[in-house]
């Protein structure tokens, strides 16, 4: 395996991770920024410029909620209504 193959599959379960942690602190939405940053660069690198193309949007869009949960924090979900993960 080589090593942009390894790259670009520990970047890709960083941002993964992330995204699935990003309801718990506002941190992991900044750090899913970064993962996709690191997965458009990954894209590149490979040579799948429209894989490249879409993390670096998919970063912006992290970056705006990023920016926007400094301004207003997220509001709870109303008591008893479950969650994402809830059975």
């Amino acid at each position: 395996m080589g090593a942009v193959t390894v790259y670009g599959v520990v970047v890709l379960v960083f941002m993964m991770a992330m995204y699935a942690l990003e309801g718990r602190h506002r941190g992991f939405t900044a750090a899913f920024a970064l993962g996709c940053a690191l997965s458009s660069s990954y894209g590149f690198i490979s040579g799948t410029w429209p894989f490249g193309v879409v993390e670096a949007v998919w970063c912006l869009v992290a970056l705006r909620r990023y920016l926007g949960a400094r301004r207003a924090p997220r509001a709870l979900p109303p008591p008893g209504r479950p969650g994402i993960f809830a059975p």
